[in-house]
């Protein structure tokens, strides 16, 4: 896993050497400066040579000056290389994220995307700064205080070999039983996220139902959740720091029992036991460094294997192979047909949410498709830009199908306007150049007129250049609507879809739409799913759904003659005065 993560750290390489570099100086100069400290007892000390304490004394402070030079310089470059392989990994994530399809960003859910861009980087962000500061430092200086420790006293240094395999087996033990619980634990993380993300998209209806207190009742319990997960990994880990202290303080009485002994025996310099009692306190802190950075990199294999997943997880939706030199084509016009196409979200041929669907359509006609609630229709136009494939039969736009051209050709002459009218932070301006980044303000009025908008537009102070809060929250849900509207129309698009998108517009309003687009849209094909028979009636062609199957089509006037189901939604939604004789009979 982190030889694949490792390619992210491209540009920042340079500052990780050099981070390690001066890992490397700092280390040396820590390690002779015992050395100089034993020299003064046994040396300057006994012989009360004053000079030379002073001139050693002098040496000791300027490589503790040079060390803590040293190990600024590692901090600040290992800082700047951890915070640039963040970034890049965060940025590869998004990028990956881009290519998923709807199915690939449903098995993941988006709230655990939102924790792998976050909560798991920045703990892989913290194994990196591990790796290439702490994993440098802990194991030199191990390695350099044990050489020290050996040459001053071999036969005492032979206390580290009763207390290193304590060690090991202790570390063993936690590695193995705290990973699966950290793994959990990110897992609650997960739906925490969800919870969190699902209450805020919600707030106005939890306030409307005055739910608040069952919410946050509901949030308590899903944050004790996560914290239970906490408690039961960080009880493997927090067993790590005791133990590691008992064998620090266990080794020091050792040296201190057995070095005495040589002392009085005279074997042993007092300098030499003051100097491996620092030693002795080098490499059991290193020893217990390289225990937490350990640890720390349990926690974040489970973060590494969560990101490994993102970045391996193979989109769905992927463009075709083209041969060297062929030309990837584009849709001419807005022709649309189904031809036995079967769809299931779940890929399951025995649960199909679309069955047999037989489809044409000619391009620039306008296509209005009725439904009742669960019938499919959003599923039936999300195949047209390739939001999903179908399981399948094939869907063909201008003659081809879906999946002959590039998706990025295909989705760049389809316009879609969805159920949930979104609009991201900016000026209104900015929220319709989505539409066409290249627009003039000419071009971008005359949608917003097209679209019903420019008048509520221009009612705000400053018109265009209005901010809009996260989501629109400023706006009105009917006026959200019709500002997607007038993004979507900006694109000029081959094919419009309007699903149920003008729900929070009056019935003049809609109208008036409706007339706009048969005015401008030209040989624009438009698909409108609309639940009032009203936004549909003077449609070239109607499309009945139920259950996932089309059960008639044809204009207005032919379904109220033969289809009961279109039958009955007109009776329900027109008034007696209002209904054409011919429907009037059928009810």
């Amino acid at each position: 896993m982190i030889k694949k993560l490792l390619p992210y750290a491209r540009g920042f390489i340079g500052y990780a050497v050099l981070g390690m570099v001066m890992i490397v100086a700092e280390v040396v100069l820590e390690v002779f400066i015992p050395r100089i400290m034993s020299d003064i007892i046994d040396v300057g000390v006994a012989n009360l040579d004053m000079h030379y304490v002073l001139a050693a004394g002098g040496r000791m402070v300027l490589m503790a000056m040079l060390a803590l030079i040293c190990g600024a310089s590692s901090a600040r470059f290992s800082a700047v290389a951890a915070t640039g392989f963040a970034r890049n990994l965060r940025q590869a994530l998004f990028h990956k994220l881009q290519d998923y399809s709807f199915a690939n960003i449903d098995r993941f859910s988006t709230a655990s995307l939102i924790t792998r861009l976050t909560v798991d980087v920045t703990n892989t962000q913290t194994a990196f700064l591990m790796c290439i500061r702490v994993l440098i430092r802990a194991p030199l200086m191990l390695t350099a205080a044990t050489v020290m420790v050996i040459t001053t006293n071999a036969r005492l240094s032979t206390v580290f070999l009763v207390a290193i395999p304590v060690l090991a087996v202790v570390l063993f033990s936690m590695a193995r039983m705290a990973y699966p619980r950290f793994k959990t634990m990110l897992g609650k993380y997960d739906d925490m996220n969800a919870s969190v993300q699902e209450k805020l998209t919600g707030i106005r209806l939890i306030k409307s139902f005055v739910r608040e207190d069952h919410e946050r009742a509901d949030f308590a319990s899903d944050a004790n959740e996560v914290r239970e997960a906490q408690m039961r990994a960080e009880k493997v880990v927090i067993s790590n720091a005791p133990v590691m202290m008992l064998t620090t303080y266990a080794c020091i009485v050792a040296v201190l029992w057995f070095g005495g002994k040589q002392i009085i025996a005279g074997t042993m310099l007092s300098g030499d036991l003051i100097s491996f009692i620092t030693y002795i306190g080098q490499i059991l802190i290193s020893l217990m460094i390289l225990s937490m950075v350990f640890i720390m990199l349990v926690v974040s294999r489970a973060s590494i294997q969560r990101i490994c997943e993102c970045l391996e997880e193979v989109p769905d939706i992927r463009d075709r192979e083209f041969a060297p030199g062929e030309e990837a084509p584009r849709p001419e016009n807005g022709a649309v047909e189904f031809r036995h196409v079967d769809f299931s979200y779940s890929s399951d041929p025995d649960n199909l949410n679309l069955r047999d669907v037989n489809l044409k359509i000619d391009s620039g006609m306008t296509v209005g498709i009725l439904g009742g609630t669960g019938s499919a229709k959003t599923t039936l136009v999300q195949l047209i830009p390739r939001l999903y494939d179908v399981t399948a039969g094939q869907v063909l736009v201008a003659g081809r199908d879906v999946r002959d051209y590039r998706v990025a050709d295909l989705r760049d002459g389809v316009a879609m306007v969805l159920q949930n009218n979104l609009l991201f932070s900016g000026t209104i301006e900015e929220n319709l150049r989505w539409g066409k980044a290249d627009a003039t303000q000419e071009e971008i009025e005359a949608a917003a007129r097209a679209a019903c908008a420019h008048d509520f537009i221009t009612s705000f102070p400053k018109g265009y250049q209005t901010e809009l809060g996260q989501a629109g929250v400023n706006v009105s849900g009917g006026q959200k609507q019709r500002l997607t509207i007038a993004r979507a129309l900006l694109k000029q698009p081959r094919i419009i879809i309007l699903d149920d998108s003008t729900s929070a517009v009056d019935t003049a309003t809609d109208a008036a739409i409706r007339k706009a687009f048969r005015e401008q849209l030209g040989d624009t094909t438009a698909i409108i799913i609309a639940q009032r028979i009203s936004s549909v009636m003077d449609a070239d062609l109607i499309v009945v759904l139920d259950e996932g199957q089309i059960v008639a089509t044809g204009d207005h006037r032919s379904l109220l003659e033969t289809c009961s189901i279109y039958q009955e939604v007109y009776a329900s939604q027109m008034a007696p005065g209002d209904r054409e004789e011919g429907g009037a009979s059928h009810v």
